[in-house]
């Protein structure tokens, strides 16, 4: 198609060299609905050329020492801090979300990944014990797989990426990433940066495209023997089926229908603004994003009141404006998707008490034809409405009362995912038997989003295989091996 103005034109990065491509796929400013961009539409053919840099530069990058490799890693998040405004400036234009949260939240982490995996690198063990009987001595070693396939989403583009690269070549792999085709600008950028920080041609390979042509190449490559996968649980099953034939190692983070527990004696000046913030930050496309609160009945009519009138505080509007609490959301079909929902719920018999079709949006001229939605509260709605069982991934909670502790917690468990919970309440028992007891991966008590990444992130049932973390990703992007030696 023809395009009026000069658009950003992307290109793969494979062993080390910026590679153009046959085909390009339309990117979108979500902000304005504009194509701002083009993005190569990879498949097999760059597919093969990014596997095959990835194995030729395995033998000298994985024979390097872990303090080699550290220093390479700080070195590429200093120079990602030093152009940090840059790249949250893109991640805020090509993901629609502001630059407040671009700035404060996606970059910043995104050298934080860098930076905590070329530590934690340095200080792992291995074990060993003794059989003085046998007169033998058993020890463990842990190796570099090889080429690693890696495939992350749109919402937290350069983010989610990084935390994904930064493990997997601290470990010694290489890698094949594949980010979103509809956010890709970040990863691009990155690409610029690795020579100058010491990472040798082939260790880093970025091939932009779609799922269903440079994802399922990458997936179905019989020389990568890991994937790591961040998205939708329907995409993670297409995953598993085309990788098993290769029994292919998986790293699979998943959906959520995350819930708030909110008991009669939470503070709520505390729990509320952060509640506010756990439903529609990043426009609630965030995979640990609270879609359920659950509100213990002596309280619901004056939580529902207070929720209300905060989530009604949080501007809607151009992401570039500093003082915008809710961008964009990701696409036109996304947007129809998360609006349908809120249909749904209203056929239902729910109320909508603000947001979308209740309060006006109002957006600047050059922002008319974006992808808004106002932050969304939806009440009086059943459990078993797909509002209540669905991933919604939009600026959209339900708020419903409960009375009992073990009432809530069935209904909290209610759902085939089990990402996160939040917990509210100054009962110190109480919080820790009901955090044992929810079906959830990581659950949060008297606040939201305080990650240590040294702990395991991921989630049970729907929501995900296995975890991310300082021990966990270590495990997962090595080999190991036990060693016996008689003496």
């Amino acid at each position: 198609m023809a395009h009026s103005k000069a658009l950003l034109v992307l290109e793969n990065f494979i062993g080390g060299k910026f590679v153009p491509c046959s085909s390009y796929i339309d990117s979108y400013n979500p902000s304005t609905g504009d194509v701002y961009c083009r993005v190569p539409d990879s498949g097999k053919e760059e597919v093969e050329a990014a596997v095959k840099a990835a194995k030729d530069a395995f033998p000298i990058w994985s024979s390097k020492s872990p303090l080699e490799r550290s220093q390479i890693l700080n070195k590429l998040a200093d120079l990602i801090e030093h152009d940090l405004e840059a790249f949250a400036q893109a991640e805020s234009k090509d993901q629609g979300k502001t630059i407040t949260f671009a700035r404060t939240v996606d970059i910043p982490r995104a050298v934080h990944n860098f930076r905590f995996f070329a530590s934690s690198i340095l200080h792992h063990v291995t074990e060993c014990t003794e059989m003085p009987a046998m007169g033998c001595v058993h020890y463990t070693s842990r190796a570099p797989v090889g080429v690693a396939g890696l495939i992350s989403p749109w919402n937290l583009p350069l983010y989610l990426l990084t935390w994904k690269i930064a493990p997997a070549i601290a470990c010694g792999n290489t890698v094949v990433a594949k980010p979103s085709e509809m956010t890709s600008v970040t990863a691009w950028m990155m690409c610029k940066l690795l020579e100058k920080a010491g990472v040798p041609p082939g260790v880093v390979n970025v091939v932009f495209g779609t799922g269903a042509k440079a994802g399922e190449a990458l997936v179905c490559h019989p020389d990568v023997p890991l994937l790591s996968f961040t998205g939708s649980t329907l995409t993670a099953q297409r995953i598993t089926e085309r990788s098993a034939p290769h029994c292919k190692r998986l790293s699979l983070e998943l959906g959520g229908k995350n819930p708030a527990i909110i008991f009669d004696d939470a503070d709520l000046s505390q729990c509320i603004p952060t509640t506010v913030r756990s439903s529609f930050a990043n426009q609630g496309e965030i995979c640990l994003c609270t879609s359920r609160i659950f509100v213990q009945r002596g309280i619901y009519s004056e939580f529902l009141k207070r929720f209300v009138a905060e989530a009604k505080k949080w501007k809607t509007g151009n992401p570039s404006d500093p003082t915008i609490d809710v961008g964009a959301l990701i696409s036109k079909e996304h947007l129809e998707k998360v609006r349908n929902y809120v249909k749904k719920a209203q056929a239902e018999g729910a109320k909508v008490l603000c947001g979308e079709g209740v309060d006006p949006l109002v957006l600047p001229p050059s922002n008319q034809k974006g992808y808004f939605m106002l932050p969304t509260v939806i009440a009086e709605v059943k459990d078993e409405s797909c509002c209540m069982q669905e991933e919604i991934f939009g600026p959209v909670t339900c708020v419903v009362a409960f009375d009992t502790e073990e009432e809530v917690i069935r209904r909290a468990n209610g759902v085939k995912y089990g990402l996160a919970a939040t917990v509210w309440s100054s009962n110190v028992g109480r919080v820790h038997r009901v955090a044992h007891r929810l079906q959830s991966g990581l659950v949060w008590t008297n606040c939201w989003l305080v990650r240590d990444l040294n702990l395991p992130f991921g989630g049970m049932k729907a929501s995900g295989i296995g975890r991310e973390g300082a021990k966990d990703s270590y495990e997962f992007f090595t080999e190991v091996k036990t060693i016996t030696i008689k003496h």
